[in-house]
């Protein structure tokens, strides 16, 4: 064997054709010089000679049945004649038929149509363990013995080959009858033809059980195999194997066949298969990419030679395993693995970039507001630990009028867009305030900023100024009223002039409330996410967490902002948040 250096489609198909015809040219002149090949005109001449030959003997008439019934008109063989000879007979034929059989003759009514059969003679098979052979039923009526196919459409469909003479050939029919106490169903295929006045009926299942077995371990495994005999050039494929091809069940593919649907870059490793199993290499195996009706798929290769006593091979038997439903969930798997991949990459960026500028904008608080009178201690509370930023921020620092600035905010959403939106709230107030207005001028002119832009959403504030009279001076837009701890006891301030949520409501005037505060007062502000949880009312949060800044009051402003924390980081929250605690001394 001359194996081509490199496959293509031509080159592989040649080589297939070359091996192929040298084969049947080396096995016709082995058999010829064997004398087993004997041309077709005097294969022809020996028949009819054998034919005249016969009619000669029997003097030009077709032999007699020693009952006197001549084999063109089949009998009942009941052997109640001393001189039958039943191997003479058709019924004799019977058991050397595999499948059931019977000879049926006609019983009709006074009208003479056809209502039943009487079974004559029937082998011994039987089309179902639980189905009793034919010949255990001669002398029955047919419907009687098989009253399953009374209403099968089988009676009207025998009388019709009676009265027509063509042959029924494949009537399947869905036989179901009560055994030992049990429905049991079959599908039996039926076969007949009149043979005089008479009919020979076959039937089988329409598959053995065995065969069912194996169509259904080819579909759960996406398998199948086939048969391609290199001297006649037959190819016999299982049910499985059409299945993997989406071929016809008449047209299963030749080897050349194969090699057309074959993709290119596969063609050089199919061709070394081929090449393996018509050498006699056994067992070769393979993974192949076909193109079947316009979709690629992915099919295991496990080919074998069959081969003859001289070793050479004369057909080659395939398995094919399909491995589309595979590759494709693998393909989509590698596809869902590089998204995430890219999805962390992504969020990692996110939260770098996050994490830089949370540290930009949420610098530590002012040294300078000692010199009013306040020490002051704040925290960023993210959700979990390893959260990008989101919208909480803080704000206090000492102003140069001698007022001490304070502010919390919360601007809606998570990740780089609310951060963006924070950095621009924090930032106006920073310098909405540097021109000396009022706690109420700054959220109103906030609130402004924020209805005008067509990409900013909701937002909460609360903007305050301290002075060195010790008096609190605030606004409030939509959030959560500062927490008051005094003489050991904590109470919200009141929200009687507290305005809608900024963005909401354009033109709006927000009204500055005052507080006078004392020596020792600790003032809390925080947003939302320190005191929402899941199944509870916001006002249960406020009121827990004034319970708590009471236990703790006592501390220092970083104490009770790190007691606070670490509180907020045992529990489960859904949300960031910001803690601004600050002492009057």
């Amino acid at each position: 064997m001359t194996l081509p250096r490199t496959f293509d489609v031509v080159t592989l198909k040649a080589f297939i054709e070359r091996e192929t015809a040298a084969l049947r040219a080396d096995v016709r002149q082995a058999t010829e010089e064997a004398g087993g090949v004997v041309g077709a005109d005097e294969a022809r001449a020996d028949a009819r000679a054998a034919e005249a030959a016969r009619a000669a003997d029997s003097g030009g008439a077709a032999a007699q049945c020693p009952c006197g019934q001549g084999n063109g008109a089949p009998h009942t063989c009941s052997g109640a004649d001393p001189s039958h000879d039943p191997a003479r007979c058709l019924c004799a034929t019977l058991p050397a038929i595999p499948a059931s059989a019977a000879l049926l003759e006609p019983v009709r009514d006074g009208a003479g149509a056809i209502t039943d059969f009487l079974i004559r003679a029937g082998n011994h098979v039987r089309s179902a363990d639980w189905l009793v052979p034919p010949d255990q039923q001669v002398g029955r009526p047919y419907f009687e013995a098989r009253p399953g196919a009374v209403t099968s459409g089988l009676l009207p469909a025998l009388t019709s080959v009676l009265e027509t003479g063509r042959a029924l050939n494949g009537l399947v029919v869905d036989y179901t009858e009560e055994r030992f106490g049990r429905l049991q169903r079959v599908q039996l295929v039926h076969h007949a033809a009149a043979c005089g006045d008479r009919l020979l009926m076959t039937w089988r299942p329409v598959r053995s059980q065995a065969e069912l077995l194996t169509i259904d371990a080819q579909h759960l495994a996406s398998m199948g195999w086939g048969r391609w005999d290199l001297l006649s050039g037959a190819v016999s494929w299982s049910e499985g194997m059409q299945r993997v091809f989406r071929a016809d069940p008449l047209l299963p593919w030749s080897l050349l066949e194969m090699c057309d649907a074959v993709l290119d870059e596969d063609m050089g490793a199919f061709g070394e298969f081929l090449a393996s199993v018509l050498s006699g290499e056994e067992p070769a195996w393979t993974r192949i990419r076909f193109n079947v009706v316009g979709e690629v798929r992915t099919v295991d290769l496990l080919g074998r030679p069959v081969a003859g006593t001289d070793g050479r091979p004369w057909a080659v038997h395939m398995v094919a395993r399909d491995l589309t439903p595979q590759m494709r969930s693998r393909r989509r798997l590698v596809a869902k693995e590089s998204e995430a991949r890219e999805l962390r990459q992504q969020a990692e960026a996110e939260r770098h970039v996050a994490s830089v500028l949370r540290d930009a904008v949420l610098p530590t608080y002012s040294e300078g507001l000692a010199e009013v009178g306040v020490s002051a201690a704040a925290a960023y509370l993210p959700a979990e630990p390893d959260a990008a930023v989101g919208g909480d921020w803080y704000k206090c620092r000492r102003q140069p009028d001698g007022r001490a600035l304070i502010a919390v905010g919360d601007a809606q959403g998570h990740g780089l867009d609310a951060v963006a939106r924070m950095a621009q709230q924090r930032y106006a107030v920073a310098g909405l305030a540097q021109v000396g207005a009022s706690a109420g001028d700054i959220t109103t002119w906030l609130n402004e900023l924020v209805c005008v832009d067509p990409a900013a959403a909701t937002a909460t504030v609360v903007v305050g100024h301290i002075g060195p009279d010790r008096v609190l001076h605030w606004a409030s837009a939509g959030h959560p009223a500062p927490l008051l701890l005094r003489g050991g006891k904590t109470y919200a301030l009141p929200t009687d002039h507290r305005g809608p949520l900024l963005g909401v409501v354009p033109d709006h005037a927000y009204e500055t409330a005052e507080l006078a505060l004392e020596d020792g007062d600790l003032l809390l502000l925080y947003t939302d996410g320190v005191v929402e949880r899941r199944g509870r009312d916001l006002v249960e949060g406020v009121d827990a967490l004034a319970e708590r800044l009471a236990s703790i009051g006592g501390l220092s402003p970083q104490r009770v902002v790190d007691r606070l924390a670490e509180e907020y980081g045992r529990a489960a929250h859904e949300d960031d948040a910001c803690l601004l605690a600050l002492r009057i001394d």
